[in-house]
């Protein structure tokens, strides 16, 4: 049978099949039952009639009868009075010679048996068959007589009508019908519930809208760029995706891990404590044989109870170099959008003289900012060689200028370019976040300050940021360079986090010193000249 939108749903299959077994397995039983029932019918009257018989050929009167070969009244009274007694078709006593000394049918008495099946019971043998005699076809049980000496001296045949053994065996086949069709409608209402059931279980989807969720889920699990893990809840490892065997290869571990107890194959995955607290955790440090990640782990509740629990998790390597990208890009934008808006003040200045027809006006403003610009580009370009971070600075002046603060760069002697690439956006990113922070630490100030010092001795290059704020409050001094700890309240304390890790990329220390007089950080880091080859 097909499954699918094409064929036959899963909840008619699922009937027709329970109904067609049911069926198939009570007709063959049926069957089987009435056989045996028939035979054993059958067997049982014959037994039956043997017994008749055996007990009338051991009567003395019979005995007396057959060895003085009278045919009177007593053994016909005698035989007539026990066929009566037991609803037997005939009871009739023979000689050996075959003729008959009672008989159902008196006018039969003294004639030959008729059947031809008496011949091994005149042998002395006992024994039933079934034949047709006068009275229509029986079944018939065969008994020698033997006098007091042993001597066979007649035969005694007990007949059974056969269509009482049929009634007989027409009312058991009735029963068997009976339970037969009980059975087929019980199996038929039970198939409907199994299948109503599964259908339930199985959300009312069809084996091949559940084959294809099946394949679209593997999909989505191996297209994700995290490692995703997943546990029932005695904590073994029932699903692994590709960036997950990808992360325990990378980390030394078997890249089979279906099966696993999560305890025994990840100790630090921490699953197991989900399965006993079912608390969600998100942005979790931890490593795998070292190698660091970031996690989250979230319990799997089904149906109000707890199923299993599953883990997402990233390199940390990859989400470092990622969030010190989107760091930099940040830092660039926030010096573009300062540009603009700078710019923008300064046409709608231009604009406005325009319209007013102050030419001498306008073409005096346009040469002093021509000249600061010039100026600030020229002095920012002559002692910082490197054009993105000479570029970032003036951006930095312009914001500054828009926020009124004073800004002030010094540089003991011009730095030269890198020949590092990743160095230049390292240093970006030190310097906008510190130049970000001291210019939120000075808004509240009614003279704003920031001095930018740079320092470069050949060897190693030491930036200097300091502000004239309120200085950093106490509770968070040794906390400051921690994820989420922050000032400026929630969804923030990532700036100096980035700073750090900036800082140790290029092997560099950073220290800081702050009071209610302001705060001063300083970086030191190895730096080295772009030379040409």
């Amino acid at each position: 049978m097909n499954f699918g939108s094409k064929y036959l749903p899963l909840r008619t299959v699922i009937i027709m099949l329970v109904c067609s077994v049911v069926i198939i397995a009570l007709v063959i039983t049926g069957v089987l039952l009435i056989n045996a029932s028939t035979e054993s019918i059958e067997h049982h009257q014959g037994e039956k009639a043997m017994s008749i018989a055996q007990t009338v050929s051991i009567t003395p009167l019979v005995i007396e009868a057959l060895e003085k070969n009278q045919r009177g009244r007593d053994v016909q009274s005698f035989t007539r009075n026990i066929q009566q007694e037991t609803n037997m078709l005939f009871i009739v006593v023979m000689d050996m010679n075959g003729i008959r000394l009672s008989h159902p049918d008196p006018s039969r008495i003294g004639k030959r048996f008729i059947g031809g099946d008496e011949k091994e019971v005149l042998k002395g043998k006992k024994y039933t068959s079934t034949a047709e005699g006068t009275l229509g076809p029986s079944l018939r049980a065969f008994h020698p007589v033997f006098n007091e000496s042993g001597k066979q001296i007649g035969a005694v045949s007990v007949g059974i009508s056969l269509q009482s053994v049929n009634e007989a065996a027409n009312k058991r086949k009735k029963i068997i019908f009976t339970g037969m069709g009980a059975g087929i409608v019980i199996g038929m209402i039970g198939a409907i519930i199994l299948a109503a059931n599964i259908n339930r279980i199985l959300f009312g989807l069809e084996p091949a809208a559940i084959a294809s969720l099946l394949q679209e889920r593997n999909a989505m699990l191996e297209s994700v760029r995290e490692g995703i893990i997943a546990v029932n809840n005695k904590a073994e490892i029932v699903v692994a995706n590709a960036e997950a065997i990808k992360i325990f290869q990378k980390a030394g571990l078997d890249p089979d891990p279906i099966g696993k107890k999560a305890d025994e194959y990840l100790p630090k995955s921490r699953l197991v404590r989900i399965l006993q607290s079912p608390k969600a955790e998100y942005d979790q440090e931890s490593d795998i044989n070292g190698l660091p990640i970031l996690v989250n782990r979230v319990p799997i509740i089904l149906n109000g109870k707890l199923a299993g629990a599953i883990s997402t998790f990233r390199d940390k390597t990859e989400m470092k170099l990622l969030a010190e990208q989107l760091t930099g890009i940040k830092t660039y934008a926030d010096a573009l959008r300062a540009q603009t808006h700078e710019f923008m003040n300064t046409l709608h200045v231009i604009t406005g003289m325009v319209h007013m027809k102050e030419y001498k006006e306008l073409e005096s403003y346009l040469r002093k900012q021509t000249k600061l610009y010039q100026t600030e580009s020229s002095s920012i370009g002559h002692i910082v060689k490197d054009p993105v971070i000479a570029g970032f600075l003036l951006s930095k002046r312009s914001y500054a200028r828009e926020n009124k603060v004073k800004l002030n760069l010094e540089v003991n002697r011009p730095l030269p370019a890198s020949n590092n690439h990743e160095m230049t956006h390292h240093i970006i990113t030190i310097l906008g976040n510190l130049i970000e922070n001291a210019f939120d630490a000075v808004k509240e100030k009614h003279e704003k300050r920031v001095d930018i010092t740079i320092e470069y001795n050949g060897f190693a290059c030491t930036i200097t940021v300091k502000d004239n704020g309120e200085g950093i409050p106490l509770e968070i001094r040794n906390l400051l360079f921690d994820q989420t700890v922050s000032t400026k309240g929630a969804n923030h304390g990532y700036g100096l986090l980035n700073v750090k890790k900036s800082v140790q990329s290029l092997s560099g220390k950073i220290s800081f010193h702050t009071s209610n007089e302001g705060t001063v950080f300083k970086v030191v880091f190895p730096y080295r000249e772009e030379r040409s080859e």
